[in-house]
């Protein structure tokens, strides 16, 4: 048995923990005044060390949180003290983020009491060219949600993913995406099922393409998104796109906002990509 190294913070040494896991290498935790790595394996050690090289240089990077989802677990000797959910959530999201999850959030909760006639007539996609030059139309159509399950998926989508690249690139980065995203695929469902629609997919979706193929094209910015998560998103737009399960679902919004995501990544990594040729 061997320990490793400490660290501060109990987050902090689960990531790593969690990581190595998907390593196939087993770690423990124990707690003093700081959390303790501990080897049991002498064998791997110097393994471990590499990857605790590379995991201190970025512990952020989203390698180490994706892993968590997949291999955390509860045996790692790590006991949680009573967790302050707004801090978690707030560590991920940057101002940009927290702003358009707080609007959702109040938008959904007036739909209930006005009705949603009331929140399209005021904020969805212009019905005719009168409406035209009510330019916050183009875009508050996203922030429109119509059911509890609409506006819960879509703002864990948002916080995951918009977190991170307003955390790693900024919040310019962050709203230059969610403009664009939401003006094309908004104009792209409005001509394919009219001007009755919204909600924040079409952005989602756009986040989804543009973190895997950032990630792909360039692993330094710390900007990613798994390849069975992008899989998932691709065979829930082709589920959509068939009707499966009676689901209503803005189709036409979910393709432009992966195809402008992607698209953007691809602009974005176009130096990146030729450096690592």
């Amino acid at each position: 048995m061997m320990r490793i190294t400490q660290f501060s913070h109990a987050r902090t040494a689960q990531a790593f923990v969690d990581y190595m896991a998907t390593r196939g290498v087993t770690l423990r935790i124990e707690h003093d005044d700081h959390y303790v790595i501990v080897l049991d394996d002498d064998n791997q050690l110097q393994m471990v060390e590499n990857e605790l090289a590379q995991f201190i240089r970025d512990p952020n990077h989203p390698r180490y949180q994706a892993a968590s989802w997949h291999s955390g677990t509860t045996r790692s000797g790590l006991r949680y003290e009573r967790s302050n959910v707004w801090r978690n959530i707030r560590e991920r999201a940057g101002p940009l983020t927290l702003s358009v999850m707080g609007l959702c959030i109040a938008i959904f909760l007036l739909m209930q009491v006005t009705g949603d006639e009331v929140a399209l007539a005021w904020l969805g996609w212009p019905a005719d060219s009168s409406e035209y030059f009510q330019v916050w139309r183009w875009f508050s159509h996203a922030l429109l949600h119509f059911s509890l399950l609409h506006v819960l998926f879509n703002l864990m989508w948002w916080w995951y993913l918009g977190g991170a690249v307003e955390k790693r690139l900024g919040s310019g980065k962050l709203f230059v995406i969610m403009l664009i995203s939401a003006l094309l695929s908004g104009w792209m469902q409005a001509k394919f099922s009219g001007v009755l629609f919204g909600g924040l997919s079409g952005v989602v979706y756009a986040l989804m393409g543009y973190c895997w193929l950032r990630g792909e094209r360039d692993p330094d910015s710390g900007v990613y998104l798994e390849r069975g998560l992008i899989g998932f998103a691709i065979v829930w737009l082709i589920i959509g796109w068939y009707g499966a399960f009676g689901l209503a679902i803005a189709n036409a919004a979910h393709v432009t906002g992966l195809l402008v995501g992607l698209a953007m990544a691809f602009v974005d990594t176009r130096q990146t990509a030729h450096r690592h040729r």
